[in-house]
């Protein structure tokens, strides 16, 4: 018995270690993930050298030997190889806390196998792009974007032949756009976005056959746009606003049956808007504002199945307007036709009953009533200013209840400001230069409280006190100037705590200043000139260190003004005008006792 059961123990152990031999040899043969090379961690520890603060902890993570083992924050390797084929490191959304300052090493152009860089939004990262980034010729995605980076885009970089990706917006960069990036064959998305680049648009782009996204705007690009644009079949996106580009709209653009968006604006172009803009049957948004164009708006646009947002106010646009059908522009939302030569007299038909979110119609010679719409449900923003209408204010809010911004300034308006009632979720009311008349009671109190931010009655026949302000306010701006108010500025002006612009000159104010508009932290513009207000300014104004703007003049004044920045670098005419103020930077204050020397 106990031979059996020894010789069971035998074969059991023999089983065992036969067990752990093959794990030994399985686990002997399964490849290890190489640690990082040691060349890519020396070119990555350069770049954290370059840079001198780093507030997103990103860097901090840099440590050990092994770049490769997942522990280096935005390092990625090629498993099998060991060598870093990703960088990438970026702001979160909406973190305006979060930068890097420092420089770009031209270490990481030792990165060799590395397919995507993105060093995007970090703020503070200066310098220049080095040259030794057209040594990564594996790459296909350079993002540097939102950061501080200067001097000129190197010509080297057209050397990337696999770039899919390249976009340096949101930087210093100047000069013109290298030629050579026309050697970039594979580049599907080019952003150049906001920088000072000068210069025509280089001919040597028209290689660039397969891309699909352009944004060269907020530059100083100038000279005609280039043809061969029309011929990038695949482009879904084009961006050339806010340039010096001349010359008129290249026919060939609308032959891109592919494109959403299209955006010419703030440009200095000319000739008419061509018809066959009615070709672009997957146009989403068209924006040419703030040009010198001429002539028609084409009725072709009633084609466009798919525009939701068409823009072409601010140009030489003259009458008629083209008799849009029924059912033409059947996606519109947002339309601003504002500032041109047009003399609609009243709101087309077509415009009035579709279901639109915005419209804008400034400066179209509309007079009369205000005009009804058919779905007032859907407006989230109106601007009917710089025209001739009078009257229609008493129904005109009546089920707008998505209405967040309302603009019927510069009109000849003559009604009880108190006497309206308005929408609930209004975060802007713009009334300025009309015929008002009435106090600021009832709009106050009753709409501040909750999503009001702009309040601008400013040039009208208001009187009455300013009312007082209860805790809760959103409002950002205040202007009342240029009425007929009269009374004390309300001690509750401090409960004002988001307020970023207060103007209240031209009136009959009278009392003192509140020293509580020091606890308006805010406050970037104050103007309280031109009223009859007495005693000093408080020194508790010292607190605004971000104000930009003050005026005091032409009141009845005394005392030192602050002596802290800005007041003592404002200029002397701010202080003009007043009974006795004194101090830079005006003349020095006399010292107590001085008049009996």
């Amino acid at each position: 018995m106990q031979l059996g059961t020894w010789v069971l123990s035998l074969v059991l152990i023999f089983s065992l270690l036969g067990q752990f031999s093959e794990s030994v040899a399985e686990s002997s043969s399964t490849p290890q993930a190489p640690i990082c090379s040691e060349e890519d961690r020396a070119s990555l520890l350069s770049f954290k050298a370059s840079i001198s603060q780093d507030t997103s902890q990103t860097l901090s993570t840099w440590t050990g030997r092994d770049c490769c083992d997942g522990g280096w924050e935005g390092v990625q390797c090629n498993p099998s190889t060991g060598r870093v084929n990703m960088l990438q490191i970026q702001r979160p959304d909406r973190d305006d806390e979060t930068y890097m300052k420092g420089t770009l090493s031209p270490s990481l152009g030792n990165l060799h196998f590395l397919e995507v860089m993105i060093i995007s939004g970090m703020k503070h990262i200066t310098g220049t792009i080095p040259n030794s980034f057209s040594n990564l010729t594996h790459l296909t995605q350079l993002i540097l974007d939102d950061n501080s980076i200067g001097g000129c885009i190197p010509p080297s970089l057209g050397r990337l032949s696999l770039l899919q990706s390249l976009s340096l917006a949101g930087n210093h960069l100047k000069g013109q756009i290298p030629p050579t990036l026309g050697g970039l064959r594979n580049l599907v998305q080019l952003n150049l976005a906001r920088n000072s680049l000068t210069g025509p648009i280089p001919l040597s782009l028209k290689t660039v056959i397969n891309l699909q996204y352009l944004d060269l705007s907020y530059n100083l690009l100038s000279a005609p746009i280039p043809e061969f644009v029309g011929e990038f079949k695949n482009l879904t996106f084009i961006d050339l606003s806010s340039n010096l580009l001349t010359g008129e709209i290249p026919v060939s653009l609308f032959g891109l049956v592919n494109l959403l968006d299209l955006s010419l604006s703030n440009n200095k172009l000319t000739g008419n808007i061509p018809d066959q803009v009615g070709n672009l049957k997957s146009l989403t948004s068209l924006q040419v504002s703030a040009n010198l164009l001429t002539g028609h708006i084409p009725l072709s646009i009633s084609r466009l199945q798919n525009l939701w947002y068409l823009n072409v106010s601010r140009n030489c646009l003259s009458d008629p307007l083209p008799a849009i059908p029924t059912k033409g522009i059947p996606a519109l939302l947002s339309i601003d036709l504002s500032y041109n030569n047009l003399s609609l007299g009243t709101v087309p038909d077509w415009i009035r009953s579709k279901q639109l979110k915005d419209v804008h119609l400034a400066g179209c010679k509309l007079k009369g009533d205000l005009p009804h719409f058919t779905r007032p449900d859907s407006l989230s923003s109106i601007d009917l200013s710089d025209n001739y209408l009078v009257d229609g204010i008493s129904n005109f809010f009546t089920n707008m209840s998505s209405l967040q911004k309302v603009k019927l300034s510069n009109n000849q308006f003559r009604f009880d400001i108190s006497a309206i009632k308005l929408p609930t979720e209004l975060s802007s009311m713009d009334l300025h230069a009309n015929l008002l008349v009435g106090s600021l009671s009832t709009i106050v109190n009753n709409r501040t409280s909750s999503s009001l931010e702009v309040i601008d009655v400013s040039n009208n026949f208001i009187s009455g006190h300013i009312t007082e302000f209860v805790e809760g306010s959103s409002l950002k701006v205040l202007n009342v100037g240029s009425n007929n108010i009269t009374g004390p500025i309300p001690v509750s002006i401090s409960n004002l705590i988001y307020l970023e612009r207060l103007d209240i000159s031209r009136n009959h104010v009278l009392g003192t200043i509140p020293s509580g508009i020091g606890q308006l932290l805010k406050l970037q513009w104050l103007d309280v000139s031109i009223n009859g207000l007495t005693g000093q300014i408080p020194s508790s104004l010292s607190q605004l260190t971000g104000l930009k703007h003050a005026n005091f003049r032409a009141n009845r004044l005394c005392g030192e003004i602050p002596q802290t920045r800005p007041f003592n670098i404002f200029r002397p005419v701010a202080y003009a005008h007043n009974l006795c103020l004194c101090g830079k930077p005006l003349q020095p204050c006399k010292k107590h006792g001085s008049m009996g020397q």
